[in-house]
């Protein structure tokens, strides 16, 4: 007690930090990048290439080049404006440095000079310049060019004319700083993603992005350029590229209502899913928004207005007694849809839901007159979507008399959970975890080792339907998909609704662990439970309750030393530290896992299960448009695509001879 009082006295103005300029990125990195991991490590690319994509938004940008450096330190160029470099009127220094120095400095904040702005976090090239060991700056204007260099986000020398150019624009060379970052090498794929979708949705940009890192046969990577002519209507048929439209060309349309710069383009296809992707200033609005609803409502009201007004299609619906509902419109919808709002508001569980309720007015307005142009001009593909439209009404109803069929049917534990199911006692959502087990010896040594406090085991047998494939009604019908639903709490149809949307209100646990065996069937396992969530419960990903357990794939012994490997990696590392390398020394023993039920009760806890020790992987969509794109490509009908991708990861994959 006498401590905290002396703590408590001592505690006076000298105890207040005042953190200077950039100190307080580089003391709480993830309030402003999110992360200080991977995600925060690629966050510093589209901060700095998003000050491009500004210029190029404002009419002065039309060529962006993006290099990863051999040193792993990155390069964007631009040939816009160039940053101005005269002297800031109120900070008395060039205005290269206050940019590059100064939180929330910039010429975004001045509606005179961009209209609109990406970015979702807002800090610009200063947050990257303090999170760099070392950042260099170069602005070719005014035939001259212009340099500053930086350490850890502090100016070496003032803004100095190094060379003259016939080149205008901005040039930045950064280098993470290690002693923030935990991972440090860019990764090609993450940044390519980023820089295709942002030529997408800036029509008519060249994005050119450069690999100087060699790889294990020492040769090097051609360039990949992006460029998108026609913009959006690109992007829809590369999201639909492994599937079948039913209506030819993309719907598109691009306009201006209340100020709000509005472009979209949908498809409709044959399948059954709903693939909306939907951005604001080129930032992915994963959790949607009022141009999100703005866009539904339209697009029903017109599809219904034309199905009414249409006598074979109204005797259709009459015949099979059925009324169509807001979801049967977008069964099979893949659509892209791109807002420019000058003062986003964000909100939702990732702030990137759009709260402007401006944009819904606006969007409706957009999407209904171009859809009642479109269904009036182009009859056919009218009757082609609206024929799809009724036949997802029908498959709804089926879907509830599925549902309806399966609660009464199945038997049920106490509680109307199923059967299988070995629950835990604790009755807190928030601290307690399901494992989705491969098989029912698998889950018997799960339910032995688990923790049954806090850790459920559901065993799944049998093969997982894959829901790409099939109707909505039909996964209902699935005894595989409905144990999970009813073990999870998550319901469709609620209150008497036929909505295609999950409802994950009661949610029984925090954490949704899929457990397979370390294998390829184990792989496409998870891959049918991920798609069965990432289609029907997107919900339940989206706020973080989707996990991969990982299982060892060798148990390595060498003597007295005993170590579980997750990965080939590790497995040569034992081999190097405790072996000299050599892998055929007598004395090193490898046990190769082929499942999980090789494992007794304590070796599946000590390995996969237990919090202290084991290793989660964390399911989340961070660009929902490839995801689907993957998803599609994986479980889809089109089998060239997947044998081409599984070539090219195999050696990321575990993969058995």
């Amino acid at each position: 007690m006498e401590e905290i009082q002396n703590k408590e006295t001592n505690y006076t103005g000298k105890n207040i930090q005042v953190l200077e300029g950039l100190e307080a990125v580089r003391k709480r990195p993830a309030m402003y990048i999110g992360d200080i991991s991977e995600k925060g490590l690629h966050h510093l690319v589209n901060e700095t290439v998003d000050n491009s994509i500004d210029e190029a938004m404002a009419g002065y940008c039309t060529d962006i080049q993006v290099v990863i450096n051999a040193d792993n330190s990155i390069t964007v160029e631009d040939n816009g404006r160039g940053i101005p470099v005269d002297e800031h009127p109120k900070l008395h220094k060039s205005a290269l440095e206050v940019v590059m120095t100064v939180l929330h400095a910039g010429g975004k904040f001045d509606k005179g000079s961009y209209k609109v702005s990406g970015g979702l976090h807002g800090v610009g090239v200063s947050c990257v310049n303090a999170l760099s060991s070392h950042m260099l700056s170069q602005v070719f204007r005014d035939g001259k060019i212009y340099q500053q260099e930086y350490e850890m986000g502090k100016p070496l020398y003032p803004v100095k004319i190094v060379g003259e150019t016939d080149k205008r624009g901005t040039r930045q060379q950064f280098w993470p700083d290690a002693t923030i970052f935990t991972e440090t090498v860019y990764k090609y794929d993450i940044v390519a993603r980023r820089m295709r979708e942002l030529a997408f949705l800036n029509a008519g940009i060249t994005i050119t992005l450069t690999d100087l890192r060699p790889n294990e046969e020492g040769n090097l990577r051609q360039p990949e350029v992006f460029h998108a002519k026609e913009g959006l209507k690109e992007f829809v048929r590369y999201v639909d590229r492994h599937r079948t439209s039913i209506i030819g060309d993309p719907i598109c349309l691009k306009t201006e209502k209340a100020g709000i710069p509005i472009e979209i383009a949908l498809l409709y296809n044959n399948d059954y899913s709903e693939n909306i992707h939907s951005y604001v200033n080129n930032i992915n609005t994963i959790e949607g928004g009022t141009h999100l609803t703005g866009f539904r409502i339209a697009l029903a009201r017109s599809l219904k207005k034309y199905a009414d007004e249409d006598d074979q299609l109204r005797k259709q619906m009459d015949k099979a007694k059925i009324e169509v509902a807001p979801d049967d419109f977008r069964e099979g919808l893949t659509a892209i849809i791109s807002v420019k709002v000058a003062e986003p508001q964000f909100e939702g569980q990732t702030k990137t839901k759009l709260g402007n309720k401006e944009v819904n007015g606006a969007v409706q307005q957009a999407v209904g007159e171009a859809m009642n142009n479109y269904l009036e001009e182009h009859p056919k593909e009218a009757h082609t979507i609206c024929e799809k439209v009724i036949l997802a009404a029908t498959a709804r109803i089926a879907a509830r008399k599925a549902r309806e069929s399966v609660q009464r049917k199945n038997p049920m534990t106490g509680g109307g959970l199923p059967g299988k199911l070995a629950d835990c006692s604790s009755r807190d959502p928030k601290k307690t975890e399901i494992f989705l087990v491969e098989g029912d010896s698998a889950g018997g040594s799960a339910k032995q080792g688990r923790d049954r406090h806090t850790q459920a085991i559901l065993p799944l047998r049998g093969k997982i339907l894959n829901v790409e494939k099939v109707q909505w009604h039909k996964v209902f019908e699935a005894e595989s998909v409905n144990i999970i639903l009813q073990a999870i709490g998550v319901r469709f149809g609620v209150d008497g609704e036929d909505s295609k949307e999950a409802n994950i209100d009661k949610l029984r646990y925090d954490k949704i662990i899929i457990m397979t065996d370390a294998d390829v069937d184990g792989s496409h396992i998870d891959t049918l439970i991920m798609t069965l969530f990432f289609r029907f419960m997107p919900k339940v990903i989206q706020e973080g309750h989707l996990y991969i357990a990982t299982p060892p794939l060798y148990l390595c012994t060498y003597k007295n030393n005993k170590e579980y490997c997750y990965t080939e990696e590790d497995r040569i590392r034992f081999i190097e530290k405790y072996c000299n390398g050599d892998a055929d020394d007598s004395r090193l023993h490898t046990q190769r896992y082929k499942g999980l039920g090789e494992m007794n009760p304590e070796q599946l806890w000590d390995t996969t299960m237990n919090p202290e020790t084991r290793l989660l992987k964390q399911v989340t969509i961070q660009n929902a448009a490839d995801a689907d794109e993957i998803f599609s490509m994986l479980m889809g009908d089109d089998v060239e695509p997947r044998r081409v991708f599984i070539e090219e990861n195999a050696t990321y994959a575990n993969i058995d001879a």
